[in-house]
């Protein structure tokens, strides 16, 4: 039996529900662990469950570059393993409780712990990914978690910073999500032997999506509902992370507002400036919708680059993900 289908997939994932399954199997498979701790551990983190996009971003750009091997249902759990590690490292890190409606890792086993299964997922990844026998794209995995990790240090740093520019927004981004989508959707043509311009191509449509994807997430930790999110929301002023509409509302806002953003920052909670107020000020200035855009202008930059491959079903469901990305309310 496959499994569940991801809300807003439906009108993609029948070309890959089959390798999705397989992808599932593969990725359960390798959480398992002779080490109790470790296997416990890996259960829960199966249960958590998620999107699965990178892999169905991965099998969908398989089928586009016509790959027939197997390695795509492999490489579909690599690419999993080292989001579901930058997932167990960021609670860590944001000392959150919950992911995706569930304890955290971290919450249930502490720190320590969760520190050293992030690792643990890291290297299974690496050690997953040796069966191709392809060093270019060992290599691409290496420099793509070693980019996520500056991301996070850059983050970090940071972090209760006021003068973040969006130029520094952006680069955060693109380092902590945009580069794995990116070599989630290059990797296929990796495989498949396919010329450098379809590499191309892949890599930017994957940037674009992933830039649109975290813009958006950062727009629904202001506005979603925490029943339909899964986490709680608001939490990224509340460290003191400044996303594109509260850099842009510090920029351009009314003093009062620029006060409120501030404060919440200083006081890390929204103790003494409620959320709804953050937002309304956000909504009355048109910086809501002025990022939304931003989301649009980097999807529709994936749209151009998947362009240039050639016309199948496959192309044809990558052109409707970033819909599926724009439209998310979780």
């Amino acid at each position: 039996m496959a499994p569940a289908l991801p809300e807003g997939y439906a009108e993609f994932y029948p070309l890959i529900a089959e390798k999705m399954f397989r992808v599932e199997e593969t990725f359960t498979s390798w959480l398992g662990s002779d080490v109790d701790v470790l296997s416990r551990a890996g259960q829960h983190l199966a249960l958590t469950g998620g999107k699965r996009l990178r892999p169905a971003l991965m099998l969908l750009c398989s089928g586009a570059v016509g790959y027939t091997g197997e390695h795509d249902v492999l490489f579909g759990a690599v690419f999993e393993f080292i989001h579901t590690a930058t997932l167990v490292h960021d609670d860590v890190i944001d000392a959150a409780d919950v992911r995706r409606g569930r304890p955290s890792l971290n919450r249930l086993w502490g720190n320590e712990l969760s520190v050293l299964v992030g690792d643990h997922l890291y290297l299974k990844a690496m050690k997953m990914a040796l069966v191709a026998d392809n060093l270019r794209i060992i290599d691409l995995l290496a420099d793509t978690t070693l980019k996520m990790i500056e991301g996070e240090l850059i983050q970090t740093h940071t972090n209760g910073r006021l003068d973040v520019t969006e130029e520094e927004y952006l680069g955060i981004v693109d380092c902590k999500t945009a580069r794995l989508f990116s070599t989630c959707c290059q990797v296929p043509a990796m495989l498949a032997g396919r010329p450098a311009n379809e590499e191309r191509a892949l890599a930017a449509y994957g940037l674009g999506l992933g830039m649109a994807f975290q813009l958006v997430d950062d727009l629904l930790d202001l506005t979603a509902d925490e029943r339909v999110l899964g986490k709680p929301v608001g939490d990224d002023i509340r460290q003191g992370k400044l996303t594109l509409p509260l850099i842009r509302l510090l920029a351009r806002g009314r003093p009062h507002d620029r006060q409120r953003v501030e404060q919440v920052v200083s006081d890390g909670s929204f103790r003494t400036v409620s959320r709804s107020e953050i937002t309304s000020a956000l909504e009355e200035t048109g910086i809501l919708d002025e990022s939304r855009r931003a989301a649009r202008s980097w999807a529709d930059r994936a749209l151009d680059a998947v362009s240039a491959l050639p016309q199948s079903q496959y192309r044809a469901a990558l052109e409707r993900v970033p819909g599926f990305v724009l439209s998310r309310n979780r």
